[in-house]
């Protein structure tokens, strides 16, 4: 039976999860009419994918966000950068995706459908179909508006093997652009600090940054640095091979607008997570020439390069602008929560 000539409430109720009739409406007016592809079928339990002609590759990914609009985002655009980036870094082309949904009783439909129809441009955008997925309402008060999950099939596009095993020391450490942009825009967007700003989080697909890098002689490693930002990329790297990491503060690229930030509210930009920037090793050997081919395209043009691998004590060591130094510790306590 379909629904269609039923209107929507306006909020959710506990009535929209039981698997009844409002669950089969929700689903068929709001995420199937966003959602909608050849291969989603919404009676279905699972989806038959068309053969990937690549190595297949699979990420799964939980996102929880407050606000879940903020901007230059939202929960939804965020859960597909989320999971495309995650494959992207691995060396991979996502393809399809599920989508499993947590919605809090008292949810306006109408952010809903919001969430949800940038959820789907985003996918669209990014060429990946959202495939199948699950609905579940908990009681007021148990939900925080709203959680995603999404599980992301991709097929490896990257002949040459990435990973921390192939890092060594003297390699050269790069980013694609400023660091701590979406950390510090949800904040800005949180209102709780009486202050305002025209920062805009940095959430975007990084598959065409990764791209540039897959047939680069010399590429190492790639990671998105998400929740912890870019120290906690370094101390998984300084951890996993047992290498020194140097980085130059005054090669970092920071906006203006997180520096001030972060000076006023007492925290650490390198800490904050980014939702639109690589972080990549490579050969020192190819560095500049990584470094010219992320300048090329409109997410790089910042792209620096930060710092490189030591053979010199197993820590993460910032020299800052005035000539010292300082280490950065592993993060411990969540600087800002709910925030991918």
């Amino acid at each position: 039976m379909i629904y269609c000539n039923e209107p929507l409430a306006t909020h959710i109720t506990l009535a929209h999860g039981n698997g009844g009739h409002y669950m089969r409406q929700l689903i068929e007016q709001l995420f199937a009419k966003h959602l909608s592809n050849p291969i989603l079928d919404i009676a279905a339990d699972a989806a038959i994918l068309p053969p990937i002609s690549g190595v297949p590759l699979i990420t799964v990914d939980g996102f929880t966000v407050e606000p879940l609009v903020f901007p230059g985002g939202d929960i939804g655009s965020l859960a597909v950068h989320g999971s495309v980036n995650d494959l992207a870094v691995a060396g991979a082309k996502a393809r399809y995706l599920s989508l499993a949904a947590i919605i809090e009783e008292g949810m306006p439909v109408a952010l809903l459908q919001q969430v949800i129809a940038s959820l789907a441009a985003t996918a669209k955008a990014a060429e990946v179909q959202v495939v199948c997925g699950d609905t579940k309402v908990v009681p007021r008060g148990q939900g925080s508006t709203l959680y995603l999950t999404t599980t992301a099939i991709g097929e490896r596009v990257c002949e040459q093997p990435l990973g921390m095993a192939r890092i060594q020391a003297g390699d050269a450490i790069l980013v694609s652009g400023p660091v701590g942009d979406h950390g510090a825009a949800v904040m800005l967007a949180r209102e709780q600090f009486g202050l305002s700003g025209e920062l805009c989080s940095d959430a975007a697909n990084v598959f065409p940054l990764c791209e540039a890098m897959y047939e680069l002689p010399g590429i190492r490693f790639l990671r998105d640095p998400t929740r912890g930002g870019l120290a906690t990329v370094m101390h998984e790297i300084q951890q996993a091979t047992g290498l020194g990491i140097r980085l130059q503060q005054q090669a970092i690229p920071l906006n203006a607008q997180v520096q001030v930030l972060c000076e006023m509210l007492g925290y650490d930009p390198y800490y904050l997570a980014c939702e639109g920037r690589v972080v990549a090793v490579v050969d020192q050997a190819q560095a500049d020439a990584a470094l010219a081919r992320w300048q090329t395209l409109p997410q790089g043009k910042d792209a620096a390069i930060i710092g490189r691998m030591t053979q010199n004590a197993a820590e993460v060591v910032l020299q800052t602008e005035l000539g010292g130094e300082r280490l950065l510790p592993e993060l411990e306590d969540e600087p800002l929560p709910r925030i991918c």
